[in-house]
């Protein structure tokens, strides 16, 4: 009897302005596709290399590599978007338990829309928080990782994780309010996450720095103004990087392989953010992909994330 050979060990792959959205679990090219408009950049998102497939639980498609897994979770919105993404999230906990979570990028369908009087958004966060808090108890909020949640037309929620077997130390803006503290003007439940985590895991160190904007307290700063928001988000990017312990130049100086994802609001805005992202933040070697999307909040034009790998 001939032995099977063992999957391959491949990047795990997130495919942006695919023409469809699926999983793709198979060895050859392992990963989520999503139809997130691509605006600009590399169309392909590869944070986590020589990734194994480890089958389905939960509705989650599983990857490791040693004490790391990724997980990626794709499902039609429902009328009830709060309550699914608890169902969601309480699955999402459960195949990580026993690990510690470091990121989670999430992808809300039409998420400033309001449906039975609440916004998308605050429906997702009602639902993410109370899982975290049914399974965590009430000091869960110490535990919440660095996260995003942008949106799009695209009628799907999807949600991507990391996890591992280290325990990461989670990092937050001076002149920001945690988000898991904001006041219910914000929605009935804040948003969970923190700011930036940073972890050594399986020989890589790694700073995943959240969904960043134009925020300073909780308010939103200059709403619906490009250039001032802008701005802002760097600055609120400096802070973060000079918090986590990377200096004024958000690493680039000390030998990571920094990943970048830039939503804009509006496609028209491409030109001038990505004159001004060259000049003050991005170098060359950068990953860096363009994204139309939809902000959490109505008023803001930009968000700007990072995962920086060494």
């Amino acid at each position: 009897m001939t032995r099977a050979a063992p999957l391959a060990a491949l990047p795990l792959t997130i495919e942006f302005g695919a023409s469809s959205v699926g999983v793709a679990p198979e060895p050859a090219g392992p990963g989520l596709r999503l139809p997130i408009p691509l605006l600009a950049g590399e169309a392909c998102e590869k944070i986590f290399d020589h990734m194994r497939p480890a089958g389905e639980k939960d509705g989650f498609m599983l990857f490791h590599r040693g004490g790391l897994i990724v997980g990626c979770a794709l499902e039609p919105a429902r009328p009830d978007l709060a309550a699914q993404t608890e169902r969601l999230y309480q699955r999402l906990i459960a195949v990580s338990r026993g690990r510690h979570l470091y990121r989670i990028w999430n992808y809300v369908p039409r998420i400033n829309a309001h449906l039975a009087g609440l916004e998308n958004y605050h429906a997702f966060c009602r639902g993410r928080s109370l899982a975290f808090e049914e399974a965590l108890g009430p000091a869960f909020k110490q535990a919440l990782p660095a996260a995003s949640a942008v949106g799009g037309d695209d009628h799907h929620l999807a949600v991507i994780f990391a996890a591992g077997s280290t325990a990461p130390r989670h990092v937050e803006n001076p002149e920001q309010m945690p988000a898991y503290e904001y006041p219910q003007e914000h929605g009935p439940c804040p948003p969970s996450f923190a700011r930036a985590t940073v972890v050594e895991e399986d020989g890589r160190r790694y700073a995943f720095v959240s969904g960043t904007s134009a925020v300073k307290g909780h308010a939103t700063v200059a709403p619906g103004a490009l250039e001032e928001q802008l701005a802002c988000t760097l600055d609120n990017l400096r802070l973060i990087s000079l918090a986590i312990g990377l200096g004024d130049a958000f690493g680039a100086e000390k030998g990571f392989t920094r990943h970048f994802k830039i939503y804009l609001r509006r496609a028209e805005d491409l030109a001038a953010v990505r004159a001004a992202l060259e000049a003050a933040l991005l170098h060359p070697g950068d990953r860096v992909t363009y994204l139309r999307a939809d902000i959490c909040r109505a008023a803001l034009n930009l968000e700007i994330e990072a995962a920086l790998v060494g």
